[in-house]
Protein backbone atom coordinates (compact mmCIF):
# COMPACT_ATOMS: atom_id res chain seq x y z
CA UNK A 1 0.00 0.00 0.00
CA UNK A 2 1.76 3.29 -0.78
CA UNK A 3 1.03 6.11 0.90
CA UNK A 4 0.85 10.05 0.37
CA UNK A 5 4.50 11.81 1.35
CA UNK A 6 4.56 15.08 2.69
CA UNK A 7 7.97 15.92 1.89
CA UNK A 8 10.18 17.87 4.40
CA UNK A 9 13.39 20.36 4.56
CA UNK A 10 15.90 18.55 4.17
CA UNK A 11 18.29 19.44 6.81
CA UNK A 12 15.49 18.25 9.23
CA UNK A 13 17.19 14.54 8.53
CA UNK A 14 19.91 15.33 10.83
CA UNK A 15 17.63 17.39 13.23
CA UNK A 16 15.60 14.08 13.50
CA UNK A 17 18.56 11.58 13.89
CA UNK A 18 20.14 13.96 16.80
CA UNK A 19 16.52 13.68 18.30
CA UNK A 20 16.28 9.97 18.32
CA UNK A 21 19.73 10.07 19.87
CA UNK A 22 18.88 12.42 22.66
CA UNK A 23 14.92 11.43 23.48
CA UNK A 24 13.82 12.69 26.54
CA UNK A 25 12.53 9.51 28.99
CA UNK A 26 8.80 10.28 28.56
CA UNK A 27 9.56 9.61 24.86
CA UNK A 28 11.37 6.40 24.86
CA UNK A 29 8.95 5.14 27.47
CA UNK A 30 6.38 5.55 24.63
CA UNK A 31 8.55 4.25 21.80
CA UNK A 32 8.95 0.83 23.63
CA UNK A 33 5.30 1.04 23.04
CA UNK A 34 5.08 2.13 19.38
CA UNK A 35 7.98 0.27 18.05
CA UNK A 36 7.64 -2.54 15.89
CA UNK A 37 4.01 -2.34 15.21
CA UNK A 38 3.19 -3.26 18.85
CA UNK A 39 -0.08 -0.68 18.72
CA UNK A 40 -2.53 -2.82 16.78
CA UNK A 41 -0.78 -3.57 14.07
CA UNK A 42 0.21 -0.11 12.97
CA UNK A 43 3.87 1.44 12.03
CA UNK A 44 5.29 4.34 14.02
CA UNK A 45 8.40 6.17 13.28
CA UNK A 46 10.01 8.20 15.96
CA UNK A 47 11.43 12.03 15.58
CA UNK A 48 9.45 12.11 12.17
CA UNK A 49 10.21 15.41 9.57
CA UNK A 50 6.96 16.48 7.77
CA UNK A 51 6.96 19.94 6.30
CA UNK A 52 9.10 22.12 8.28
CA UNK A 53 8.96 20.31 11.53
CA UNK A 54 10.37 17.14 13.25
CA UNK A 55 7.32 15.18 15.16
CA UNK A 56 7.70 12.78 18.44
CA UNK A 57 5.81 9.96 16.35
CA UNK A 58 4.29 9.75 13.19
CA UNK A 59 2.40 6.77 11.86
CA UNK A 60 2.01 7.64 7.95
CA UNK A 61 -0.56 5.21 7.40
CA UNK A 62 -3.37 7.04 9.30
CA UNK A 63 -0.89 10.69 8.86
CA UNK A 64 -1.33 10.23 12.87
CA UNK A 65 1.43 12.56 14.77
CA UNK A 66 1.73 11.85 18.60
CA UNK A 67 3.52 14.59 20.56
CA UNK A 68 4.79 14.94 23.88
CA UNK A 69 4.62 18.29 26.07
CA UNK A 70 7.21 18.81 28.28
CA UNK A 71 7.68 22.05 31.06
CA UNK A 72 9.58 23.60 28.15
CA UNK A 73 6.13 23.94 26.04
CA UNK A 74 4.43 26.29 28.95
CA UNK A 75 7.65 28.76 28.40
CA UNK A 76 8.29 31.53 26.42
CA UNK A 77 5.29 31.41 24.12
CA UNK A 78 6.11 27.62 23.47
CA UNK A 79 2.41 26.71 23.35
CA UNK A 80 1.64 29.41 20.55
CA UNK A 81 4.44 28.11 18.44
CA UNK A 82 3.20 24.57 18.89
CA UNK A 83 -0.53 25.32 18.00
CA UNK A 84 1.35 27.40 14.69
CA UNK A 85 3.14 24.25 13.76
CA UNK A 86 0.42 22.15 14.36
CA UNK A 87 -2.37 24.03 12.61
CA UNK A 88 0.22 23.84 9.85
CA UNK A 89 0.70 20.37 9.52
CA UNK A 90 -3.38 19.50 9.85
CA UNK A 91 -3.70 21.75 6.78
CA UNK A 92 -1.73 18.88 5.25
CA UNK A 93 -4.13 16.07 6.51
CA UNK A 94 -1.96 15.57 10.05
CA UNK A 95 -3.81 14.48 12.59
CA UNK A 96 -2.76 14.70 16.09
CA UNK A 97 -2.61 13.37 19.77
CA UNK A 98 -1.04 15.33 22.27
CA UNK A 99 0.63 14.17 26.06
CA UNK A 100 2.33 15.38 28.73
CA UNK A 101 5.04 14.18 29.85
CA UNK A 102 3.98 13.78 33.00
CA UNK A 103 1.46 11.34 31.96
CA UNK A 104 3.11 9.30 29.85
CA UNK A 105 5.65 8.66 32.96
CA UNK A 106 3.18 8.53 35.36
CA UNK A 107 -0.12 6.74 33.93
CA UNK A 108 1.32 4.80 30.69
CA UNK A 109 -1.52 2.57 30.68
CA UNK A 110 -3.91 6.01 29.97
CA UNK A 111 -2.61 7.02 27.34
CA UNK A 112 -2.12 3.83 25.89
CA UNK A 113 -5.84 3.13 26.26
CA UNK A 114 -6.27 6.84 24.43
CA UNK A 115 -4.11 6.22 21.49
CA UNK A 116 -6.24 2.88 21.22
CA UNK A 117 -9.36 4.09 21.53
CA UNK A 118 -8.18 6.90 18.86
CA UNK A 119 -6.96 4.52 16.46
CA UNK A 120 -10.16 2.18 16.69
CA UNK A 121 -11.94 5.13 16.58
CA UNK A 122 -10.48 6.76 13.45
CA UNK A 123 -8.76 3.70 11.34
CA UNK A 124 -11.48 0.99 11.75
CA UNK A 125 -8.80 -1.02 14.43
CA UNK A 126 -6.27 -3.68 13.73
CA UNK A 127 -4.26 -3.84 10.15
CA UNK A 128 -1.60 -6.40 11.41
CA UNK A 129 -2.70 -10.14 10.58
CA UNK A 130 -2.08 -11.04 13.92
CA UNK A 131 -4.31 -7.92 15.26
CA UNK A 132 -1.77 -8.05 18.27
CA UNK A 133 -2.72 -5.50 21.06
CA UNK A 134 -0.06 -3.90 22.59
CA UNK A 135 2.56 -5.52 25.15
Amino acid sequence: MRHKIIPYQPHLKEVARKLRKNMTLSEALLWNKLKRKQMLGYDFDRQRPINRYVVDFYCKTLFLAIEIDGESHNLDGRDLKDARRQRRLESLGVRFLRFQSREVVEDMDSVLLRIEAWLERHAGGPTAASGSMRA
